[in-house]
């Protein structure tokens, strides 16, 4: 994109998310840049570039260059377990105010935190989700429902409701490490639905289009798109990829109640944030203060994930690739992952180090294993191959290896496959529960295994994954086969019946999702085929 045409475009393009437009320090522009102060707030004013969203637009995509393709933004979702922003929420002018006025602080926001809002967040919550520290499951609360969320709306607004303490539980990461969980009651859970659905109606206007993680109307798969987009239509020849180390728990508890401040002025929704930082977590009967972090597995903590990055990467990297950079610049921001583009390595190398700087500032570090910048692009191959080096690295986002391919005709073609660690511990996790399902009925046996592969392919059939994906399905049908024929020392089961039975039950692989700058399109300029 040239320069030229940059301000014919519509603000909420989503190639700005990514900032996948030329530096404005190549353009001369240095002087005018906002300086910012310690929260990361411009002390200069910025002139705010969001379309005016109407109640049923999808806020996540008010950053972003070029709108939602308008059959995407007026869909509606009914009430129940699956709410979205459809529903009918009631925080229309708080959402107004949010879009025209920048500077605005909310003073009065818990009373929107209603009888009926409560309802849609107990009705969100999944029946057989794990609990918290009372043992109080979803149908016993539901058994007298209406008396209990009155008597919790009582609570919630004379100030008595005190959050309970988290119930720490631990799960397997990819790196054999121990990923720390809270377990939040399901009142707990109940509030802060309730309470996260109101302060989305705020900071979905504020948030950074290149900010994808856990906001509503934006997946993974958006992500990647985003990605993949950048890296194939701007002028990328580096990738740094990073991972923030422990972000959950290292998680400043002072800075976000500064950056809380910037936007919410009432009282008694700042305490009520507060009181489920400090709630604390039980472990092995034993209650441990929390002075900082968030929890992971609480319904609010994403939320104050992203409000926390906010200020500390996103709005600092927007003004950095203003100020400093010379060349294209693009940035998707997955929760705690991210992955930055450059053009030049001269770019690639000082935001790498004034990133590690900003981070000191805030409690934060760049894990040391999981961060590096490497040679990636259209160009990196060749230019390897003229300096007597290999191939260009890899790098891995969101479940998927990308690579430096080429097409049948030789031009460059971002290539993503499954993650290989990733995809051995999925079959070791299979093959471990078909030993313990081994004596059950085969039906029974191959619904739960087509319903294992059928999501394996849901995320992961991507074009130039069909590999990958039909090894996983072949080795599940291997360990089946396996599995079926240790149940008898006379056992008849040949491939011809294990193919039948792999057949009838299993999902045929093909790819489930389209090309990636095809569908970054349709989302973003409404080139959809079938209107």
């Amino acid at each position: 994109m040239h320069a030229r045409n940059l301000h014919a475009r519509e603000p909420g393009d989503p190639i700005l998310a990514l900032w996948l437009i030329t530096s404005w320090a190549a353009q001369g522009r240095q002087s005018h840049k906002p300086e910012m102060n310690e929260y990361g707030k411009s002390d200069s004013p910025i002139v705010p570039t969001n379309l005016t969203n109407n109640t049923t637009q999808v806020a996540a995509e008010s950053r972003e260059e070029r709108g939602l393709a308008k059959g995407n933004t007026t869909n509606l979702t009914h009430s129940g377990r699956r709410a979205g922003q459809g529903v009918p929420s009631g925080l229309d002018r708080v959402r107004k105010v949010a879009i025209s006025d920048k500077e605005a602080k909310f003073t009065a926001l818990l009373h929107h935190v209603d009888l009926n809002r409560l309802r849609t967040a107990y009705q969100a919550i999944n029946p057989k989700a794990a609990t918290g520290v009372d043992k109080v499951t979803w149908e016993d609360y539901g058994k007298d429902l209406e008396a209990n969320l009155r008597n919790l709306h009582q609570r919630l607004h004379n100030g008595s409701y005190h959050p309970s303490p988290s119930r720490r539980a631990y799960i397997l990461k990819a790196d054999g490490r121990k990923r720390p969980l809270g377990i939040a009651t399901l009142e707990d859970k109940i509030v802060q639905r309730a309470m996260v659905e109101v302060l989305n109606a705020i900071y979905e206007v504020d948030f950074c289009g290149f900010s994808y993680g856990f906001r509503p109307g934006r997946s993974p798969h958006n992500a990647l798109d985003a990605l993949a987009t950048g890296i194939s239509r701007k002028k990328v020849n580096w990738i740094l990829e990073a991972d923030i180390c422990d972000f959950f728990t290292k998680l400043d508890h002072t800075w976000l109640r500064r950056f809380l401040e910037h936007r919410i002025a009432d009282k008694r929704v700042l305490r009520l944030i507060d009181k489920w930082l400090n709630a604390g977590v039980i472990e092995d009967g034993r209650w441990a203060a929390s002075g900082q972090g968030a929890p992971q597995g609480a319904s609010a903590s994403p939320l104050l994930a992203n409000i926390y990055l906010h200020y500390v990467f996103d709005r600092w990297v927007r003004q950095w690739r203003h100020r400093y950079a010379h060349g294209d610049v693009i940035v998707v921001r997955f929760a705690d992952d991210f992955v930055c583009g450059f053009e030049y390595e001269t770019d690639a190398k000082q935001f790498f180090a004034d990133l590690h700087a900003r981070f000191a500032k805030f409690n934060l570090e760049l894990h040391p294993e999981k961060t590096r910048l490497i040679e990636f692009g259209r160009y990196a191959a060749r230019r390897r191959a003229a300096s007597g080096l290999s191939k260009p690295e890899t790098f891995d986002f969101l479940g998927f290896t990308h690579i430096c391919g080429k097409t049948r005709n030789g031009r460059f073609w971002l290539r993503r496959i499954t993650i290989s660690k990733r995809m051995r511990t999925k079959l070791q996790a299979v093959k471990d529960q078909l030993k313990l399902r081994r004596h059950r009925p085969i039906p029974e046996q191959g619904e739960w295994l087509a319903s294992v592969v059928r999501g394996h392919l849901a995320y992961y059939a991507v074009p130039g994954n069909i590999d990958a994906v039909s090894a996983f399905r072949t080795q599940v049908t291997r360990y089946w086969m396996k599995s079926l024929r240790r149940r008898s020392q006379k056992t008849s089961l040949t491939w011809v019946r294990m193919d039948r039975l792999a057949t009838r039950w299993l999902p045929p692989v093909r790819v489930l999702h389209p090309y990636p700058e095809q569908r970054f399109d349709v989302r973003t300029l409404g080139k959809s085929p079938v209107r």
